[in-house]
């Protein structure tokens, strides 16, 4: 049940009964999508976009928590996907509100929104209130996080920072290969998105796209980045091992977030990337389980 822990974090265990790893970033969906998704494709493009291939994995909770149990997670992150629906966002935020009640100690959900739909406001208030975490993954798969995407994006800001709760926004490199959920963000659109909202908790995910290489400017964006927190998701299909050790370095050692993407990627292959990454046995405490620890359980 434990062996890839064991495997790799045996050590760690042994020094500390409080060692907790949790996956920040894995997607679930209700049955029914997951056993006919074809039926959304047609009103859903992002969607299509992303899962027409039967070759991309969608699965329910209860999987997701057998795969926790096999691979030695004891949290995961669950969030949805940025319907245009409101009917199915609706549905969507409702799922993961059961899985957080039928899995309490082991699933913390975000719920999950259209921000450019006029009813997204109420619904995100009102699954926060039913017991969500957060808001995310908000995803802009044609467009970029560009200016009016920001301007839809802050009245969600606003509710997160007012609760004190991460707000979880899809990033990517805006260079090299080109795959399903490669968006035009562009490292400025970016940074325009962070540092409009200084005071919220910001997860970028899948490394934030690289932007805290410039955290090497002597100016500002250092200072701009400061709340701002890095996921690992996808991270064996884009980058060498060695990202670990430079994304510690350069954005601090306190803001990268073991996710996984699940189910685009087990927990087991991250777990053998981190032993190649050359971490420090702290460090890797601090990644897969520290550092999301101090920002989901903040009261």
């Amino acid at each position: 049940m434990w062996a890839f822990r064991l495997a790799l974090f045996s050590q760690l265990v042994g020094k500390s009964n409080i060692f907790m790893i949790i996956d920040f970033h894995t997607h679930i969906f209700p049955d029914n999508i997951c056993e006919n998704r074809e039926a959304y494709f047609s009103s859903e493009p992002a969607f299509k976009f992303l899962y027409s291939s039967p070759d991309s994995k969608l699965v329910t909770a209860d999987r997701l928590v057998e795969v926790m149990d096999e691979q030695g997670v004891d949290v995961s992150v669950a969030v949805g996907f940025p319907w245009q629906s409101m009917e199915t966002i609706k549905m969507h935020n409702d799922y993961i509100i059961d899985a957080i009640q039928k899995y309490p100690d082991r699933i913390k959900g975000f719920c999950c929104i259209d921000p450019f739909n006029n009813g997204s406001v109420f619904e995100a208030e009102r699954s926060l209130e039913a017991g969500l975490s957060g808001i995310g993954e908000l995803a802009f798969y044609f467009f970029g996080i560009d200016s009016a995407t920001r301007k839809a994006l802050e009245p969600y800001m606003e509710i997160c920072r007012k609760r004190d709760i991460p707000i979880m926004i899809h990033t990517n490199e805006p260079v090299g290969h080109i795959y399903p959920g490669k968006t035009p963000n562009t490292l400025r659109q970016i940074y325009k998105l962070v540092t409009k909202h200084p005071r919220n908790r910001i997860v970028l995910s899948h490394w934030g796209g690289g932007i805290f290489f410039y955290t090497l400017l002597k100016k500002e964006v250092k200072e701009a980045l400061e709340n701002v927190y890095f996921d690992t998701a996808a991270s064996p299909f884009l980058y060498d091992p060695e990202i670990y050790r430079a994304g510690m370095s350069l954005a601090g050692k306190e803001k990268i977030l073991f996710g996984t993407d699940f189910p685009l990627i087990e927990p087991a292959r991250y777990f053998k990337e981190l032993e190649l990454s050359g971490l420090s046995e702290k460090d890797i405490e601090l990644v897969c389980g520290g550092n999301a620890k101090r920002l989901l359980f903040r009261n």
